[in-house]
């Protein structure tokens, strides 16, 4: 098993860990507003936070190639209110086309 899937299975068991943990530790209290609110921007902060790094990033380089493009097409096309399927295909086509036009 390589590092990445045990890294998988690691986040996987620690998430869980933590789903269980909040109702027993409140013990059916409700959480703050100030936590909720907090609570409720972790998902997208994290998934903003994996696109950035996977799009920007390789190694421990700032890398500018054709994953950038990709995600500007995608956001356009979201933008746009497309379907979820056309948004990813609009994002694989211009990644393709920009790596087979040179672009690495």
């Amino acid at each position: 098993m390589t590092g990445g899937w045990i890294l998988v299975l690691a986040l996987g068991l620690a998430t869980a860990g933590m789903k269980a943990a909040g109702p027993l530790v409140l013990g059916g209290r409700r959480l703050p507003a100030a936590v909720l609110g907090v609570v409720g921007l972790l998902g997208p902060a994290l998934l903003a936070a994996l696109i950035a790094t996977n799009t920007l990033a390789s190694g421990q380089q700032l890398v500018l190639d054709a994953r950038l493009l990709g995600v500007a097409a995608a956001t356009a096309a979201l933008l746009l209110r497309a379907p979820v399927i056309v948004v990813v295909a609009v994002a694989a086509l211009v990644t393709a086309l920009a790596r087979a036009g040179g672009m690495a």
